[in-house]
């Protein structure tokens, strides 16, 4: 009889039809699961997200035992250290063949996966394609070679042409349009109901996670109650449903807004769901898709909501594998200050700021314009280190796995690595942030100053990143108008500007 194999199924893969599964024999073979320290400290993970993803972990294990598999789960209370140690323990005193593993989605796994577990083991390790993607990772190297920029607009319109997603007959997108992104810039006016998004009740085996991450991580950043996560596949596709009923319809027009009486307006959270493998991301396309085919949704909102996953997911994950381990070590900027300690108390009398931390503190959760133009666009104006904000993002928030996240904070919110993912760097002054919320009225601040003692931070900071990397930027066509009108300035104020912004610099913790 052909000896048995340990399959091991990582946080991140929760779903049936995956590639090492679909290669498994539940009657010969054994799947491995565990809660490990090394993947739960490598940095201060949230509390929530932690819950969120043992607890999915530990539903999908009875969901494959259901199926005939036999599974060696490693709760958190048995202490291992990492995912081999696992794979150790039930390999011993057993005839095992192999370890298949479907690839991991971070490259310092991978490497590990590939170089030390053989030997540790004395196993062959096998790495399957994850192909939960909808462009591989051969077809996105294809696209990319030859290319001196690689746009993200131009990838996710082969997108839609490869998956005929929002595509006419004649090969023309729907509505004449690849992109209204320019449609999706409306300040929320208080006008529509919030649905808020679909809350579930934890049961036994999640409140069991609950306990045991508060014992074991009692001074960890992350509120853990109220937890209302999805953690199992029917429940997040409760989740799609109610978001396609109840939130598309305004998701593009609002879906860059920002408002103190609510922390979701009409996002989603299916990011939670899509990246630990909940749901199938064609599968959600396709069904937004559908909302616009029967009149349910505008198509501004569901082409927005398409673009978030089929062009811009696939398109940081292909940077990614493209572009490490090189890529993690960029910093073109030069930006070395270290990240304000309000990254992660929230006391800040910057209101915009200590909302999106408090809501990240309390939800594991702020949406992208937060992500971006709050506390990113705020790190990136104060020069802090790439890698203290990167570790910063991946830690608190439950959709962040480096694959997604190192691509969008180091090349989006950064701009570390020279504009190869984003033509320019995303900084705004706090006219933007007055522009797209209501957080300037309630504000310690001034938005409508930027030299005075009491001006928004984010004003003269703001002036300051311009002037300091004027020599990079001066010329760049779309930044051109922007030097124009710092040099038009009175010099007298200009100089009491970058007197303010170094006052800030000199003492960020005080902002």
């Amino acid at each position: 009889m052909p000896r048995s194999r340990l399959i091991l199924v990582l946080g991140d893969q929760l779903t049936p039809d995956l590639t090492s599964l679909a290669e498994g024999d539940p009657d010969r073979d054994r799947v491995v699961m565990a809660e490990v320290r090394e993947e739960a400290e490598y940095v201060p993970h949230h509390r929530k997200k932690m819950v969120f993803l043992f607890a999915a972990m530990r539903h999908f294990a009875a969901r494959l035992r259901r199926r005939g598999w036999t599974v060696d789960y490693y709760e958190l209370d048995r202490g291992l250290g990492d995912l081999c140690e696992a794979l150790r323990r039930s390999a011993e005193g057993r005839e095992i063949a192999e370890v298949l593993i479907t690839e991991p989605g971070e490259y310092r796994l991978r490497e590990a996966m590939k170089r030390r577990w053989p030997q540790s083991l004395g196993l062959s390790v096998r790495l399957l394609e994850d192909r939960r993607f909808l462009c591989s990772l051969d077809a996105f190297r294809d696209w990319a070679a030859g290319r001196k920029q690689l746009r993200m607009e131009f990838f996710y319109r082969d997108m839609r042409r490869r998956t005929g997603l929002l595509m006419e007959p004649d090969g023309e997108p729907v509505g004449g349009r690849w992109n209204f992104d320019a449609d999706n810039r409306k300040r929320f006016d208080g006008k529509h109901r919030l649905p808020g998004p679909p809350r579930f009740e934890p049961d036994a085996t999640t409140r069991q996670v609950l306990e045991q991450v508060a014992e074991h991580y009692p001074d960890r950043f992350g509120d853990l109650e109220p937890f209302w996560f999805a953690v199992t596949a029917s429940q997040a596709e409760e989740a799609l449903a109610h978001f396609l009923d109840q939130a598309l319809p305004h998701f593009g027009d609002y879906q860059d807004a920002m408002t103190e009486g609510d922390d979701f307006l009409f996002h989603s959270l299916l990011s939670l769901y899509i990246n630990a493998g909940l749901l199938d991301p064609l599968k959600v396309c396709e069904a937004a898709e559908r909302c616009y085919q029967q009149g349910r949704a505008p198509l501004n909102a569901v082409e927005g909501f398409i673009r978030q996953i089929l062009g811009w997911r696939e398109y940081v994950r292909g940077i990614y594998w493209l572009m490490m381990p090189d890529y993690k070590e960029e910093n073109r900027l030069d930006s070395h200050a270290d990240l304000p300690w309000f990254y992660w108390s929230g006391e800040t009398d910057m209101r915009c700021v200590a909302e999106a931390v408090r809501a990240t503190r309390e939800h594991a959760y702020a949406h992208h314009i937060q992500r971006l133009m709050v506390t990113g666009n705020l790190a990136l104006l104060l020069g802090v280190d790439v890698k203290q904000i990167h570790e910063w993002y991946l830690a608190v928030y439950a959709d962040a796995y480096e694959w997604v996240e190192l691509p969008n904070t180091l090349g989006m919110v950064m701009h570390a690595d020279g504009g190869y993912l984003g033509s320019k760097p995303y900084a705004a002054s706090g006219k933007y942030i007055q522009r797209m919320s209501d957080y300037c009225a309630g504000c310690a601040y001034k938005v409508s100053s930027a030299e005075e003692d009491n001006s928004c931070p984010f004003n003269s900071l703001y002036w300051h990143f311009i002037q300091r990397h004027r020599r990079r930027f001066e010329k760049h066509p779309r930044m051109s108008r922007v030097y124009k009108n710092w040099d038009r300035m009175d010099g007298d104020k200009r100089r009491a500007i970058l007197a303010r912004a170094d006052a800030l610099l000199e003492h960020p913790e005080d902002l």
